[in-house]
């Protein structure tokens, strides 16, 4: 039990294994290794001066308190391939944190493998491109997975029949991954202005082929889209529902927390009664799908974020090293907090810190 001492968000990530009307193919690699999070108490966490999201494993040990990342040289050598979270991490709004373009040319120039991995789910991949580009680095598409992406990539391993429409409740860059994937799709950014008329004996028509609806976060979600959403996976025989991520807030202004995707998930979660399978961070789908698309063991990965509960449990939950940096959402007096039991390997203030730490210890 979490004390009162401190201010704690918390989410339920479950997953749910959901059945089909026939069972789908699973592929090769074990992506589905999905654990279920048990629900955490939600006193207020006073002390510390920021607020988190805490999710607990069912199954999970106290790790030992996180050691400050003194040895850069020390963590690169030790693995093949970096993993980044980008907002907080590689950029904050649409800005550069200081240092990011050096760092990433160092380890590149050490044959180091980089990946970055977002939970935000309205931009595409090319989309996600065109903004590295604008703030001048050199990523390709193939390095850059949001969860967008990993909703499309989901039902591709399932062989999600392609006479079956996805319903999206979400913006573009969902429906730029599934259209890229060959999927049929409705819903999406269309539904954000539709309005129900409720009138005595009024019936709301749904289609009946959809099999799949994914929710991720929309700026234009309305009770629309809840009921609609709600009749597919409630009436259509076998429809999945999958959630891009469960984040409670997101940071859509520097003045101030958002209402996440989470919220958006947790609706239809209520409606329907039922959990969704979750492809985002902290769920290890788009890690298992990682390691079989680049070919490479998870023990030579290190996981670099600014999030407790997402990336580094996203990182944990892959057997992958972790390190958290401040330069984003997580401050010292959280991670340090006694309550706060996800503890990543390594901290340190900003990702550029691995040239002054490497410096410093030529």
């Amino acid at each position: 039990m979490l004390s009162s001492s401190c201010r704690v968000s918390v989410s339920i990530t479950a997953v749910v294994a959901t059945a089909a009307r026939t069972t789908p193919k699973i592929p090769n690699f074990r992506f589905l290794g999905l654990k279920k999070f048990q629900l955490a108490s939600n006193p207020s966490f006073s002390r510390c001066k920021s607020r988190m999201e805490v999710s607990h494993l069912a199954n999970f040990t106290t790790r030992a308190s996180a050691q400050p990342l003194k040895n850069a040289d020390e963590l690169i050598d030790s693995v093949e391939t970096f993993i980044f979270d980008c907002d907080g991490v590689i950029w904050k709004g649409d800005s550069l944190i200081d240092g990011v373009p050096e760092t990433l040319d160092m380890l590149r120039s050490k044959g180091k493998r980089l990946v970055f991995v977002t939970n935000n789910s309205t931009k595409s991949r090319k989309q996600y491109g065109k903004k590295f580009e604008t703030l001048g680095l050199s990523v390709s598409e193939e390095e850059i997975f949001a969860s967008s992406f990993a909703a499309a990539a989901y039902l591709k391993s399932i062989d999600f029949p392609k006479d079956k429409k996805v319903y999206v409740i979400g913006e573009e860059g969902i429906l730029k991954e599934l259209e890229l994937a060959g999927f049929q799709y409705l819903g999406g950014p269309e539904d954000g202005g539709k309005k129900i008329e409720l009138k005595p004996g009024f019936l709301m028509e749904h289609d009946e082929s959809v099999g799949a609806v994914v929710v991720g976060f929309d700026r234009n979600f309305n009770y629309y889209k809840i009921q609609y959403g709600t009749l597919c996976i409630r009436e259509n025989p076998g429809c999945l529902f999958i959630a891009t991520n469960r984040d409670a807030v997101t940071h859509l202004t520097d003045a101030q927390e958002w209402a996440g995707g989470g919220s958006m998930v947790g609706a239809l979660s209520g409606s329907t009664q039922r959990e969704p399978l979750v492809v985002g961070k902290p769920s290890t789908f788009m890690m298992d799908y990682l390691a079989n698309e680049f070919n490479i063991l998870k023990s030579q990965i290190c996981m670099v974020g600014d999030r407790l509960d997402t990336d580094i449990l996203f990182g944990q939950n892959g057997g992958c090293k972790t390190l958290l940096v401040l330069s984003g959402v997580t401050s010292l007096p959280m991670l340090q907090c006694p309550n706060n039991s996800i503890q990543p390997e390594f901290y340190t203030n900003k990702i550029s810190d691995f040239l002054s730490l490497k410096a410093a210890t030529v």
